[in-house]
């Protein structure tokens, strides 16, 4: 019975749009383990039990709001169906990483780091340069950066097609990004592949995200941004955080300019919901100022 709610459940969240693939993992784990038990409904108790066979607290309470959501949706049909209270094993403590901040001395670093790259003669350095560049340039998601095609650049800027939440969108190019693209274009070219991805290996393969991973932290490691494998540093996805950082820093600085700005950011960025554009932003000494002049006029009584 769990098995038939699961696979309709299932059918209706990707109808919706979403992929469900990790929850669909953790509840078909889950709907086995309780059939197994001669379940007919979800129970709290088999719930807490499953859960508890999870290595680590995180893996727990992501097996727990998993089926939390599952048994939501079942008990609206059948009260049967228990729903497990979301602090079953506590309250979480989700601390967010801070992300690196780069400067452009950093970014230039990480660019000269990609051009040093082998093997002699390849298209590989100057492949991975623009893209750290591209990305740094346009706060694009790097999975996004690697699914590029030559179609998708147009005079008028890069369509994004393949996004997170599958809504394509344009971003506009600077002239200096698309200067330094444009010499990427001419070498990739003539590249001999058969591919028509805009990023390609030396192999002439399309780019890999672990490939991509790699590549970064090699660099990071040689250049300084990051120290010996398992140290923290600088990450490929904090390009993404300065660039939403560096932009609201040469906003204007009044309410109405910053609330455009950050609308036009959300959207440039392919977010979802505005409010995840917060997420990105970052306490910077330059903001800081702004964040205190505000706050001295506020008080003063000159902002409305």
């Amino acid at each position: 019975m769990l098995s038939k709610l699961l696979a309709d459940h299932t059918a209706l969240q990707q109808a919706l749009g979403f992929k469900f693939r990790t929850p669909g993992i953790l509840l078909r784990n889950f709907v086995a383990y309780a059939e197994e038990r001669g379940d007919r409904h979800i129970m709290q108790a088999r719930v807490q039990e499953w859960a508890l066979l999870a290595p680590s607290p995180e893996q727990r309470r992501n097996r727990l709001l998993a089926v939390r959501r599952f048994a939501i949706a079942l008990h609206a049909e059948d009260p049967l169906n228990d729903v497990p209270t979301a602090d079953l094993f506590g309250r979480a403590g989700h601390r967010r990483r801070t992300p690196f901040i780069y400067s452009q001395a950093d970014i230039r670093r990480l660019i000269d780091g990609a051009l040093s790259l082998g093997p002699i003669g390849s298209i590989r350095p100057r492949t991975y340069s623009t893209l750290f560049g591209l990305i740094a340039a346009t706060g694009m998601r790097v999975s996004e950066s690697i699914s590029l095609r030559l179609v998708d650049v147009t005079d008028d800027g890069l369509i994004i097609a393949q996004t997170k939440f599958k809504k394509s969108r344009l971003l506009p190019l600077h002239s200096t990004t698309r200067r330094a693209l444009d010499i990427y274009l001419a070498e990739r070219l003539t590249a001999p592949t058969q591919s028509d991805a805009l990023f390609i290996s030396h192999q002439g393969t399309p780019l890999a995200y672990p490939t991509v991973i790699t590549a970064f932290l090699q660099i990071a490691r040689a250049t300084g941004l990051r120290g010996e494998p398992g140290s923290r540093g600088a990450r490929i996805h904090d390009l993404r955080h300065t660039f939403a950082v560096r932009s609201l820093e040469r906003c204007a600085h009044d309410g109405q300019a910053v609330a455009r700005h950050i609308i036009a950011l959300s959207t440039y960025l392919g977010h979802a919901h505005v409010t995840d554009t917060y997420w990105y932003l970052q306490a910077t000494p330059e903001l800081m100022v702004h964040v205190a002049a505000a706050g001295e006029s506020l008080h003063r009584g000159e902002l409305a």
